[in-house]
């Protein structure tokens, strides 16, 4: 059974699994209002799913159209947008916010203040520190193909994302790959690669210790 705080806002369809916990004046399962310029698709979303054990917490917002899977945390005061897969056990920290058409894979902690942009990729294990910040769109808005082009960055399994690094639309973190905090990402990072600075480089790759 639910527990569901007075204060919360619960709209109708939401389908809560089993022991999940909604905290005080969150928000679950609300369609988006867009601009008439926003670049999301317009379309009446299905009821927000969120699974088993599942925690969202004081102040959150869910859109519907989005899945959460078995004990999912979204922090105090985070967002999730519409039409978002989070697998099991992923944590959204305080504060972060996950665009629309998000994907992110099981036991990827999202942390406090990040921004996960649109049609971004993020498997399994990931982890990306406070105040990351990510972007789809290197025209930011000027012409009309950005349309076909615009794609968030895909990370792949374990890679690890430092404190306030940003990275730009489209590129690929490989596997166990190592963003140091602060780095400007311009291009792919190789897999079990160490970067930092601006614009990023490689110093090494990462400890055989580390990895997962």
């Amino acid at each position: 059974m639910a527990q569901i705080a007075d204060t919360a806002v619960v709209y109708a369809g939401v389908e809560l699994g089993e022991d999940v916990v909604i905290g005080d004046y969150a928000v679950v399962g609300k369609q988006p209002v867009l601009g008439p310029r926003s670049t999301a698709a317009r379309e009446e979303l299905p009821p927000l799913f969120v699974g088993d054990g599942a925690r969202i917490l004081a102040g959150a917002i869910v859109f519907a159209g989005s899945r959460l899977g078995e004990g999912v945390i979204v922090g105090d005061q985070a967002c999730v947008r519409e039409r978002c897969e989070l697998a099991e056990e992923v944590v959204i920290g305080r504060g972060a916010f996950v665009e629309n058409d998000v994907v992110v894979g099981a036991r990827t902690k999202i942390q406090a203040n990040a921004y996960v942009t649109a049609y971004s990729l993020l498997e399994e294990d990931v982890f990306v520190a406070p105040c990351v910040v990510t972007t789809n769109d290197n025209s930011m808005g000027r012409t009309e193909e950005r349309h076909a082009q615009r794609k968030g960055p895909t990370i792949r399994r374990g890679a690890r994302i430092g404190g306030g690094a940003a990275l730009l639309p489209g590129i690929e973190i490989g596997e166990e790959a190592f963003v140091g905090a602060g780095a400007v990402v311009l291009a792919d990072v190789p897999a079990r690669a160490v970067v930092v600075g601006n614009p990023a480089r490689q110093i090494r790759e990462v400890r055989p210790e580390e990895l997962i």
